[in-house]
């Protein structure tokens, strides 16, 4: 049971920021307002004087970082076998589609479609056009 609740386990390497830039610090400003038991409303208000692009991207990628934590405490456990369908309780099924490789809805076992939406996350992530790494760059909407 120990091993299930490392916190230095995750299913991919963590997404880190730069040290000493500004995002830097607006991570370490939602990490602490987060790990203070303050209200979640209050934890992810934009902080006076920051650009709210740069907020949300450290959020999103904070939210990453906590979606591959809490997958790498499973994945050894849910195995193409033991977990051949990617579904949210048995009302739901979650099916590939990437318009790519899988250019119709594909069902998959929740192993392989985990590893696809994580790469797929990971390329938005990484993709300069939506997550630039220069602060104050995010393109308006």
């Amino acid at each position: 049971l120990k091993q299930v609740f490392n916190k230095d386990k995750t299913f991919r390497p963590k997404r880190k920021f730069e040290p000493g830039t500004q995002r830097f610090e607006l991570h370490k400003r939602a990490q602490a307002s987060l790990n203070s038991g303050v209200d979640l409303k209050a934890a992810v208000q934009l902080p006076s004087g920051e650009d709210l692009n740069d907020w949300v991207a450290v959020h999103v990628v904070d939210f990453f970082n906590r979606i591959n934590l809490i997958y790498g405490t499973i994945c050894e456990f849910c195995t193409e076998r033991t977990c051949p369908v990617m579904s949210g309780g048995p009302k739901y099924e979650y099916w590939w589609q990437d318009d790519l490789k899988f250019k119709k809805p594909t069902a998959l076992p929740a192993p392989q479609y985990m590893n696809l939406l994580m790469d797929w996350i990971e390329v938005q992530i990484n993709n300069e056009d939506i997550f630039p790494t220069s602060i104050g760059k995010c393109r308006e909407e």
